[in-house]
């Protein structure tokens, strides 16, 4: 019987593939499941019983609320040009150096990531701004379309991410079940706050080794990532000066940045107190770029609504597979799987990261956080990892799972807003660098774990 919670999840991901509603998938095929099962004698119904209460906490729960908040928040900034005006801006302060739009392009696409936190808008954005731009100025294809994509999934690890809200979420339950498991009873969990600590210092991390490789693919091949020339510079500016440039576009969204995650990792405000102020602050933003107008802020509010509904109905979803998946015996199958296997903790985390990382190709992730994770995160946890850095490590790899050809979501994103003269051969060449040094950060993190825990021990003690 155990053996068909693994025949589910099979099921789903090949539904999943035909291209039907990731939440309906879900539910229906547990449902599915659940309803042959009881037929058969071999599935207790009463297992649904707990699905009103998983609804009703999902309902309840106070960092949820973060999600809709952060996705306004995104949504409007995105509408009022803050990215347009941020790539003008360092494109004259960069652009006078050889490779200088592609510093433009991952400094900007930081920022976003902060102020955004969704990967695909990053990275459409991103592709329509400073692609055409960036291949006008003779840059290389290849070179482009990489630092594009790859600085557009920055919003997956650099906070506030709405990954990494999704996580804290889930992660916090999976860590007080593993307590239970090994006899522990103490209210220690999880907070949001501590992820976006620990993902902090390997964001910066991964933006520095872009700027590196900028740096170093200009001193190599000078000619692919050519300096803007003074037309094109005054083109920018538009008769007006830099300094000016600079304030309107850097200083209003840098203080929003600042105000969001400086309250959350001051401790003065909790991730969804920081989200109404971060929505709050992008609506007072478009204000001062003059870009708030109803047509703008009716395309937000639908936006919003469209993206938070998707992540509920999908925690829905996710909540009623687990439920039939346990009742399955699916679990205690997981369980022992893991604690047979050679290497212990660390053959287990190999496994998991793999299957993860296969995952993140044909799932978002917000299935994957609210269906793999729940199911593999209590028994990684209770074999004595740390739960930040697991949640991290996660977030690195269905990055890296992203960018990673033929089938990544980055990668579809770009080729969907880039001109038909960009080869999809170059696009897919342009992230291997890209993926090579988000491996490398992926090990070291693995071997210097404080890298992730620090922060957060020294914020939160």
């Amino acid at each position: 019987m155990e053996y068909l919670s693994l025949l589910m999840f099979v099921v789903v991901c090949l539904v999943l593939l035909l291209g039907y509603p990731v939440a309906l998938s879900l539910a229906g095929t547990a449902l599915i499941f659940a309803g042959a099962g009881a037929v058969f004698g071999i599935f207790e119904l009463s297992y649904l019983h707990a699905l009103p209460n998983r609804i009703f906490g999902i309902i309840n729960n106070q960092t949820l609320l973060a999600v809709p908040l952060f996705v306004f928040m995104g949504a409007m900034l995105e509408r009022s040009k803050i990215a347009e005006n941020l790539l003008n801006a360092m494109a004259v302060l960069f652009g006078r150096f050889k490779g200088g739009l592609g510093i433009s392009v991952t400094l900007v696409g930081m920022l976003l990531a902060a102020s955004t936190g969704i990967v695909g808008a990053t990275v459409v954005t991103m592709g329509l701004l400073s692609l055409p731009t960036m291949l006008k100025r003779g840059y290389n294809q290849q070179f482009s379309t990489g630092i594009i994509c790859a600085t557009g999934t920055l919003g997956q690890i650099i906070p506030p991410s709405i990954a990494l809200v999704l996580l804290g979420d889930v992660l916090s339950s999976s860590y007080q079940k593993a307590q239970l498991q090994m006899g522990i009873f103490s209210p220690e969990t999880v907070s949001v706050g501590d992820l976006f600590a620990g993902a902090l210092i390997p964001g910066l991390i991964l933006v520095v080794m872009y700027l590196i490789y900028c740096v170093v693919y200009a001193a190599i091949k000078p000619a692919q990532v050519p300096p803007l020339t003074i037309d094109d510079t005054n083109e920018i500016l538009q008769n007006r000066s830099l300094t000016k440039v600079m304030f309107s576009a850097l200083i209003p969204p840098m203080i929003l940045i600042l105000a969001v995650l400086g309250s959350i990792l001051l401790g003065y405000a909790t991730p969804t107190e920081a989200a109404g102020v971060g929505a709050m602050g992008a609506l007072l933003l478009a204000v001062f770029q003059g870009q708030l107008s109803r047509t703008n802020l009716k395309a937000v509010m639908e936006s919003t609504v469209k993206i938070t509904s998707m992540v509920f109905l999908i925690l829905i979803g996710a909540s009623l597979f687990s439920l039939v998946f346990r009742g399955f015996g699916g679990e205690d199958l997981v369980q022992g799987f893991f604690e047979q296997m050679p290497g212990g903790v660390v053959g287990a985390t190999l496994i998991v990261m793999l299957v993860i990382f296969l995952l993140g190709f044909i799932l978002d992730f917000i299935e994957i956080t609210f269906v793999v994770v729940p199911i593999v995160a209590p028994i990684l946890l209770a074999m004595g990892l740390d739960p930040i850095w697991l949640g991290i490590m996660i977030a690195i790899n269905l990055q890296t799972s992203f960018l990673t050809p033929p089938f990544g979501f980055a990668l579809f994103y770009l080729r969907g807003v880039a001109d038909k003269t960009v080869k999809t051969a170059a696009i897919y060449r342009g992230v291997i660098p890209f993926i090579l040094m988000q491996l490398a950060l992926l090990i070291a993190l693995a071997y210097w774990p404080s890298i992730v825990t620090w922060l957060p021990s020294k914020i939160y003690g």
